[in-house]
């Protein structure tokens, strides 16, 4: 146990750090006079209260954290900050006489900071602002990653961060710096983040949205997370220009972050264009979308071709993006489109994005790796290393996609059949599964589907549909070593 205090020592330190995020929505509360006032305030006193004990405790026992240790701190971190964002979802509705279990609770907060985006709420546009202002804020404080904002505080404390920041990070080349020390690319990553985010803000504005609208939208945008303030979501604003502005925001992240550091360093756009998976990313997410465009044109889903395009780029950007927003109920397409947008949502984002799945770059390793073996069945003796962008990648790097991608399709059959074994019905078993998984949101059929929500499963399959959400993520194998016996020896 007393290894575990440094873990816990810095535990303590992030609690205490996220507890401040109270102050957005008691900030609303306070401006919009609503009644979630209360539950914020205690919320507050309770998780603050609480991570300044655990770091008091544990202070004698700070030192510098090892490998092993960032992998239990990270998972640590993204199963205990939920149950501190589920408190005042409990406090508020068992105060005005609605029994939401602490399960439900749980699983919006990790939906929210997973950037997942599945709900179990209904009447949103009838909840207090605050609670909204919440539900999106977790999206977009999860979005980045709030382990990339405390590596950047954290060395300030005589704690250092490189091995958190290789544990949370997304992707299989986790080793690159953008700067010298790891603080410094934490500090830059998240400066992006807040100017992209602004900048959303101001446009979904001016598009029509009310300030309220335009927050909660855009920290669900740049997040990729699809919460909403409205039980209709995009639905209740039936605009273009809104639509537009969700597009290219939704776009913008799900591109590494890295690569935008890049840019603004370099001061061109020549740097998105030397990017290889930010290419792959653009011809995939938006060919799908354009293939899928024909398709609602031709089965005479809408009566225009540009309608069928607005629609069937929106929602592929949406669902590919893993955001999971919905501006109709694509689920009543031609099975063929719903089921392509959810393929997608597994491996077209980038990594070092705020998007889910596995990533292109470990799609594009993938397809490369195949060839390879291709050609050395035709070539035994033949040198042919895996490239991408003119860089060798190392056999170790793609003997790690290959696990990683043999654990991603094991952990969907496993939890498939754990969701079928509790009764649910295969459609929704198997796309509940992918899409918190892959912090989509929205599956297919009456309960999971674009147009339903969480709360009809049971407390074991939400239960199930959590876990989904924090391996993926995690990305897998940060959780999962953990209950391999080689992590707990010494």
């Amino acid at each position: 146990m007393r290894q575990l205090f440094p873990v816990l020592n810095v535990l303590g330190v992030v609690i205490a750090l996220f507890s401040l995020t109270f102050a957005i929505p008691i900030g609303t509360s306070l401006y919009t006079s609503d009644a979630a006032l209360m539950a914020f305030l205690h919320a507050f006193a309770v998780s603050f209260g609480f991570g300044a004990l655990l770091y008091a405790g544990t202070r004698r026992q700070r030192r510098e954290l090892a490998p092993r240790d960032g992998f239990l701190l990270v998972s640590l971190v993204w199963s205990v900050l939920p149950v501190v964002a589920a408190v005042p979802l409990v406090l508020y509705f068992r105060g005005v006489g609605v029994d939401l279990s602490l399960t439900d609770a749980y699983f919006e907060a990790m939906s929210g900071l997973t950037t997942t985006g599945a709900t179990v709420l209904t009447g949103l546009d009838t909840l207090p602002y605050s609670i909204n202002v919440w539900r999106c804020t977790l999206i977009w404080i999860g979005g980045m990653g709030i382990l990339v904002l405390a590596v950047a505080i954290l060395p300030m404390l005589g704690v250092g961060g490189s091995q958190v920041f290789r544990a949370e990070t997304a992707g299989p080349m986790k080793d690159e710096k953008l700067t010298p020390r790891i603080t410094g690319t934490a500090k830059g990553l998240y400066a992006i983040y807040m100017v992209v985010s602004l900048l959303c803000a101001i446009a979904y504005r001016l598009t029509g949205m009310s300030w309220y609208d335009a927050y909660c939208h855009m920290a669900a945008t740049i997040g990729l997370g699809g919460f909403s303030n409205r039980d209709a979501g995009f639905l209740a604003f039936d605009s273009i220009s809104t639509e537009f502005v969700a597009i290219v925001f939704m776009t913008i992240a799900g591109i590494n972050f890295a690569t935008h550091f890049r840019a603004y360093r370099a001061k061109s756009m020549r740097t998105y264009w030397n990017c290889f998976e930010a290419k792959y990313y653009l011809t995939v997410m938006f060919g799908s979308g354009i293939v899928i465009g024909f398709l609602l044109y031709g089965e005479q889903v809408y009566p225009t071709l540009a309608e069928s395009m607005r629609h069937a780029v929106f929602n592929t950007v949406s669902v590919a993006t893993t955001t999971g927003f919905a501006s109709t109920d694509y689920a009543k397409w031609p099975l063929f489109a719903p089921v392509l947008m959810l393929a997608l949502s597994s491996f077209v984002t980038s990594a070092g994005s705020t998007g889910g799945g596995m990533k292109m770059i470990r799609m594009v390793i993938l397809v490369k790796q195949a060839r390879r073996e291709f050609t050395r069945l035709l070539h035994p003796r033949a040198i042919n290393p895996v490239r991408i962008g003119g860089q060798m990648i190392a056999n170790h790097v793609v003997f790690s996609v290959l696990a990683f991608v043999l654990l991603y399709g094991a952990s969907l059959v496993i939890l498939t059949m754990v969701m079928l074994s509790t009764g649910l019905e295969p459609l929704t078993a198997f796309t509940a599964v992918l899409a918190t998984l892959n912090n989509t949101g929205p599956g297919l059929g009456d309960v999971v589907g674009p147009m339903g929500s969480y709360k009809g499963l049971t407390d074991v399959q939400t239960w199930i549909c959590s876990f989904a959400m924090l391996i993926g993520r995690l990305e897998l194998f940060t959780v999962l070593v953990l209950f391999t016996r080689a992590f707990w020896r010494k």
